[in-house]
């Protein structure tokens, strides 16, 4: 007879500050799950999908990657860095995963269009469907979504609110000129 030992999958959940707002963390031993801010209005369906996706439960603590991820915060709220490091753990679809792919190869300071991203994923009709997944990201500004913006231009589509996006494309305008 052979014994099946249940595996206990964690997601650590812990707040930080920062300069537009408490957020909220979650890792799991791949990476950065989750950082959204704490008024989100989905955050309660992030959790409970992410609790589903990995078979886990959610518990209040520290990992080792919570550490990283408030460095890499507190040097791009300075304006030093660019490009994140901390280890991501971005479970979804394959399209939702494409469209976060994208996400992330979108530079500092730049900004594109949903039809743009559509396009680039070679389905220049699925802008609806590009936009939805944007809105599905669990990991504000490390999976930078605020640079995504209407055809016209138009800051739209932002979960965290469109102040906050208005204020990170002008932060990061500000100091992509200084370097």
């Amino acid at each position: 007879m052979t014994i099946m030992k249940k595996i206990n999958n964690i997601i650590y959940k812990t707040q930080l500050e920062t300069p537009l707002g408490i957020m909220i963390a979650g890792a799991t031993e791949e990476g950065i799950c989750l950082l959204e801010f704490t008024e989100r209005n989905i955050l309660e369906a992030q959790w409970a999908s992410l609790r589903k996706l990995l078979k886990a439960s959610v518990e209040e603590g520290y990992h080792p990657h919570f550490a990283r991820l408030q460095q890499e915060l507190d040097a791009y709220f300075a304006g030093a860095l660019h490009t994140f490091s901390v280890p991501l753990h971005m479970p979804g679809t394959d399209f939702q995963q494409a469209v976060w792919q994208l996400l992330l190869a979108v530079p500092y300071g730049d900004v594109r269009s949903y039809k743009q991203q559509a396009t680039l994923l070679q389905r220049p009709d699925a802008v609806r469907a590009v936009g939805h997944a944007n809105g599905m990201n669990r990991i504000s500004i490390l999976v930078p979504c605020h640079r995504i913006v209407a055809g016209n231009g138009n800051l739209t589509g932002y979960g965290g609110g469109i102040w906050r996006k208005e204020w990170l494309l002008a932060h990061e305008s500000r100091h992509q000129k200084k370097n």
